[in-house]
């Protein structure tokens, strides 16, 4: 009995599969933005967020960022970015809520960093919008989470949004067009390790 040819055994898997990836391009007729959500308790919701800022200046496109929470330090992705004319670029927090200690400083911060984020969902020439670390803003009831799914729904057609940070509620998640949940294995700074630039700062 002839052993199976491995050479062939792949060609047809790959066939296969090229097969099953051919008709699901055919079936992807639709052409409008979408929202993606990066959560979860892992590392790289924000990081995602800004490879996908790259690839779109990389298509000439315009990008708004408004960054809730985060603000009571530089990060590179802020120093990179702000070199672009294509991005508007807004740090509107006022750092990490057990740093803060006041609710109702960091309350107004995200209001005043939603009002910010509403002119660029407004806006059809801002082709990419990134809302990061907006989901704890949500969780914490900083914002409500019918208005900003109100914003979403009326922004302009090929309008793309990100929205990062962990616990994102349910509702956005049900709304959102792509979901990435991010699951944490290990983490260096557990371990006793710095928080390092280029990696998280």
């Amino acid at each position: 009995m002839n052993k199976p040819d491995p050479d062939e055994q792949h060609r047809i898997r790959a066939q296969r599969h090229k097969e099953v990836v051919d008709a699901k391009i055919a079936r992807a007729t639709e052409n409008r933005g979408v929202v993606l959500v990066n959560t979860g308790n892992g590392k790289g919701k924000s990081s995602a967020a800004f490879g996908m800022m790259a690839r779109a200046l990389g298509h000439g496109m315009r990008v708004g960022v408004v960054q809730f929470i985060k603000g009571s330090f530089s990060t590179g992705e802020e120093t990179f970015f702000r070199r672009f004319p294509e991005v508007e670029y807004h740090v509107m927090g006022d750092g990490f809520t057990w740093e803060t200690q006041d609710k109702e400083r960091d309350i107004a911060s995200a209001q005043a960093a939603w009002r910010v984020a509403c002119t660029m969902l407004n806006n059809p020439d801002i082709a990419l919008v990134v809302l990061d670390e907006i989901n704890i803003a949500l969780k914490l009831h900083y914002l409500e989470v019918e208005q900003v799914l109100e914003a979403l729904r009326k922004r302009p057609a090929m309008q793309h949004v990100v929205l990062t940070g962990r616990a994102a509620p349910d509702a956005l998640i049900e709304y959102a067009d792509t979901v990435t949940e991010m699951r944490m294995i290990k983490h260096a700074f557990d371990a006793g390790i710095q928080a390092q630039n280029g990696v998280e700062l």
